[in-house]
C-alpha cells in the first residue's frame, strides 16, 4: 500500500477563516498538537505577511522535530528570503513557493502574460532551490487554468528545480471526476528523472473538497493538503480527518494508508476550534457531536444488536472515549501534571501553579473534571493572552417590565479595574451592553452559541460568539468557558470585543 502525505495549512489558510487570528502561543500549541497527530508537513504561515507571521513560524520550527515545517512564498526574491530566515532552525524545512496561471488571475490581478509567468516560476523556483532542499510550487487557481498551459507551468516549476507540485483548486470550482483526470493528465505528461510529488489543495465553496481530493488521490496524488475541521478562506479547505477516516475506513478501495493517529483526531479538532473561535457543528462528518448518535428507532435496535449495521466508524478510533479517568478536587498537583502530559501538555513552574490553582476552583463545583473540561482550561489560558483585560466581577438583578441590569468590572494587566453598568432585555444583552461601555463601541453580534463540554447537570459551558465592527469590515470571534453560563458568555464576549476594539484603534 502507498502511503499519503498529509499536509496541514490549518495556521496559514486557516487562519484566513473570517475572525481568527491565532498568536505565536496558539501557533505553537496547534503544531505540537499537528505532529502528535501525525501531520507530515505543517504550513506554519506567510513569513513575510508580517512581523507576528515571521515570529511564529520561526518558534514553530524550533520546536518541531518529525514534521515538515513550512513557509509560503509568493514569487519574489525577498518573499522566499524572508522564508528562509524564519525557517532555517527547523529540522524538516520547507518553501512553498506560488504564482497564479489561470487567464483571469494572470490579466486582472497579476497583470502579467503567459511569458512573464513562466519567467518568473523559472527564476524563483530556481533561485529557491538554492536555500531550500524541499521545493513545492503551486499554479494559484489550476483547476481553471488551461490544461497545456497549467502542463508547461508544472514543467517550468519541475525543471528549476520544485519536487512538490501542489495543484490548488483555489475557488473550490472543480468536482470530482474533473480533478481527478486533471492528476492523472499532469502526472502522465511531466518529465523528470527525481521523484514528484503531486498534492491536492481543495476548498470548499460547491461541497466538494474532501470528494476532491479523495479523486486527486484515486489518480496518483501522494499527499492531500487541508486543514483540521476544514477552516480556512471562504467555505473552507479539505478537512484533513475526514480524508485520513476514510483512507482507513475505505482501504479496501483507496489502498492507501497514512501517519495519522487516528486515536488524536478528536483532541486535534477541539483544540483547533476552541483556539479558533469556530466551534464543530453538531452535524460535522467523523467528529461532530451526532456523528455517533442515533434517533431512529430502527437505527437505535439495529446499534443495539450490531454496532456495524449504522456505525462504519467507531467513536474510540478517533479519540471519542466512552470512558475515561476523571480527576477530583481531592487529586494533587503531581496528578494533575502527570493528566496534562498525557493529554499532551507540557506545564511547569508558574504556568503549571496557575492552571492547578484553576483546577483546583473548578474542582470545587464539579464531582470530577473530565479531559474535556482539563483542555478547555488550558486553551483558555492560551486564549486569555491575546486580551488586555479580565472578567474581575460580575452581578445581576432584575430591574422592572422583565429587564435585567448588570455591573460588570473588568481587570487589566496593568492592575485598573474598569466598571461599568447597564440594563437589557434579558441577562445576556445586559451584560454585553455594559461591556460595550467598558470598551466605548457598540459591535455588531452576529454568531452566539453556547454547548455544554460534557453531560449532566454540573458540565461547564461553553460560550462562541463572533462580533462585527460598525463598517461591516472586521470580525473576531472569542470563547468563553465557565461553570456559570452567564460568567462564559462574558468572557467570549471581553475576548472578542477587546480584539475588536484593537483592530479599530490601528
Amino acid at each position: 500500500m502507498r502511503t499519503i502525505q498529509f499536509f496541514d495549512t490549518s495556521l496559514r489558510d486557516g487562519e484566513q477563516t473570517p475572525g481568527v487570528n491565532f498568536n505565536t502561543r496558539e501557533k505553537v500549541q496547534i503544531a505540537l498538537q499537528l505532529e502528535k497527530w501525525g501531520v507530515d508537513a505543517i504550513e506554519a504561515g506567510f513569513p513575510i505577511a508580517s512581523p507576528g507571521d515571521f515570529e511564529a513560524v520561526k518558534s514553530i520550527a524550533a520546536v518541531l522535530t518529525k514534521a515538515t515545517v513550512v513557509g509560503l512564498a509568493r514569487c519574489q526574491r525577498q518573499d522566499i528570503d524572508r522564508a528562509y530566515e524564519a525557517l532555517k532552525e527547523a529540522v524538516h524545512p520547507q518553501i512553498h513557493v506560488f504564482l497564479a496561471t489561470s487567464p483571469i488571475h494572470m490579466k486582472d490581478k497579476l497583470k502579467m502574460t503567459p511569458e512573464e509567468v513562466l519567467a518568473s516560476i523559472k527564476e524563483h523556483v530556481t533561485y529557491a532551490a538554492t536555500l531550500f532542499e524541499k521545493v513545492q510550487f503551486s499554479p494559484e487557481d489550476a483547476t481553471r487554468t488551461e490544461r497545456a498551459f497549467l502542463l508547461e507551468a508544472v514543467q517550468t516549476a519541475i525543471d528549476a528545480g520544485a519536487t512538490i507540485i501542489n495543484v490548488p483548486d483555489t475557488v473550490g470550482y472543480s468536482n470530482p471526476t474533473q480533478y481527478g483526470e486533471l492528476f492523472a493528465y499532469l502526472i502522465s505528461h511531466i518529465k523528470s528523472e527525481k521523484e514528484i510529488i503531486f498534492s491536492s489543495h481543495c476548498h470548499d465553496d460547491l461541497g466538494m473538497a474532501t470528494a476532491n481530493a479523495l479523486a486527486a488521490i484515486e489518480n496518483g496524488a501522494n499527499r492531500v493538503e487541508g486543514s483540521v475541521n476544514g477552516i480556512g478562506e471562504r467555505a473552507g479547505n479539505t478537512a484533513l480527518e475526514e480524508v485520513a477516516v476514510a483512507l482507513h475506513i475505505r482501504k479496501d478501495f483507496y489502498e492507501a494508508n497514512s501517519a495519522i493517529q487516528l486515536q488524536e483526531t478528536k483532541r486535534t479538532s477541539d483544540l483547533v476550534a476552541r483556539l479558533s473561535g469556530i466551534n464543530v457543528p453538531k452535524n460535522k462528518a467523523v467528529i461532530g457531536g451526532n456523528a455517533y448518535a442515533h434517533e431512529s428507532g430502527i437505527h437505535q435496535d439495529g446499534v443495539l444488536k450490531n454496532p456495524e449495521t449504522y456505525e462504519i466508524i467507531t467513536p474510540q478510533l478517533v479519540g471519542v472515549q466512552t470512558n475515561s479517568l476523571p480527576l477530583g478536587k481531592l487529586s494533587g498537583r503531581h496528578a494533575f501534571a502527570t493528566k496534562m502530559e498525557a493529554l499532551g501538555y507540557q506545564l511547569e513552574g508558574e504556568h503549571l501553579a496557575q492552571l492547578f490553582k484553576s483546577f483546583k476552583q473548578l474542582a470545587d463545583k464539579k464531582k470530577q473534571v473530565s479531559d474535556e473540561d482539563l483542555m478547555a482550561l488550558v486553551v483558555d489560558d492560551i486564549r486569555q493572552e491575546k486580551v488586555n483585560c479580565h472578567l474581575e466581577a460580575l452581578q445581576l438583578q432584575y430591574v422592572s417590565n422583565g429587564l435585567q441590569g448588570a455591573i460588570v468590572s473588568l481587570k487589566t494587566k496593568a492592575g485598573e479595574i474598569l466598571t461599568s453598568s447597564a440594563i437589557g432585555s434579558g441577562s445576556i444583552q445586559a451584560i454585553y451592553n455594559a461591556i460595550d461601555q467598558i470598551f466605548q463601541h457598540k459591535p455588531q453580534l452576529v454568531r452566539y452559541e453556547i454547548n455544554a463540554l460534557t453531560s449532566g447537570e454540573d458540565a461547564q459551558a461553553e460560550v462562541y460568539v463572533t462580533l462585527e465592527d460598525k463598517n461591516k469590515q472586521k470580525q473576531t470571534n472569542g470563547v468563553g468557558v465557565d461553570f456559570d453560563v452567564l460568567q462564559a458568555s462574558a468572557k467570549a464576549y471581553i475576548t472578542a470585543s477587546s480584539q475588536l476594539k484593537e483592530a479599530e484603534e490601528r
